[in-house]
């Protein structure tokens, strides 16, 4: 995720001696653009326009006014979204209940929530959990998230808002160099408890759900070996 301008007043006058040139406007490729400041207000108006016609803009997000632009999550990232919400939602089925979402908005209000949120890639709610859920918001962490890092992605940055919105344990898919790290809610923070790699599988145990994880390696890519605590059930993601 890169950074890409600070939200302006929606009716904030224009300068009188900028000149905008439409046709001039924003002509880098997005795939090359990794992070820039708008002060302009007609043209911040105008990328966030243009913004929103491409594929990556449902995974944007706000930090505390900042516009945030995801990186395009490519083939191997989303299958690892879709496998994963997969075993998660047969994990959390063992416990009675809950919610397991491929991803979704997380802010910490609900008045003005626009103005910040993030979204994890899988999102774990269990019963008891007291976020507040809206049609296209949650005010509240979830009990388990999961972030897979693309190229030049911010999202160890975003700890401390996970924290904040008391996430109980957080799991980072690094895939340069290959690594899971998971993170527990400690006092306020989300403490490392643990990192396995292929060339050191250590197993990582969750404390909010009954699972384990660890990374081995595999054919062609290293694979998370996931599985249930009691040993009933494993999953090679």
């Amino acid at each position: 995720m890169s950074t890409a301008e600070r939200s302006t007043p929606p009716h904030e006058p224009r300068s009188p001696d900028v000149e905008v040139d439409e046709d001039d406007l924003l002509t880098v490729p997005d795939h090359l653009v990794t992070g820039f400041l708008l002060n302009n207000p007609v043209l911040a108006r105008k990328f966030k326009a243009r913004r929103e016609k491409s594929p990556s803009a449902p995974r944007d997000e706000v930090w505390e006014g900042v516009y945030i632009m995801s990186p395009m999550a490519n083939v191997e990232h989303q299958d690892f979204i879709g496998r994963l919400t997969a075993a998660l939602i047969s994990i959390v089925d063992i416990l009675g209940g809950g919610k397991v979402f491929p991803g979704l908005n997380v802010s910490d209000r609900i008045d003005d929530w626009k103005s910040n949120y993030r979204e994890p890639d899988v999102a774990v709610y269990l019963p008891g959990n007291p976020a507040t859920f809206r049609k296209a918001f949650v005010c509240g962490g979830p009990d388990f998230a999961v972030e897979i890092l693309s190229d030049n992605d911010l999202a160890r940055q975003k700890l401390d808002f996970y924290a904040r919105v008391n996430t109980r344990e957080l799991l980072i898919l690094d895939r340069d160099p290959w690594a899971l790290e998971l993170y527990r809610l400690i006092n306020g923070k989300l403490e490392l408890m643990g990192i396995s790699t292929p060339e050191s599988p250590e197993t990582l145990t969750s404390a909010v759900l009954p699972l384990t994880l660890r990374l081995v390696l595999g054919e062609n890519r290293p694979t998370i070996e996931l599985g249930r605590l009691d040993g009933a059930q494993t999953w090679r993601i």
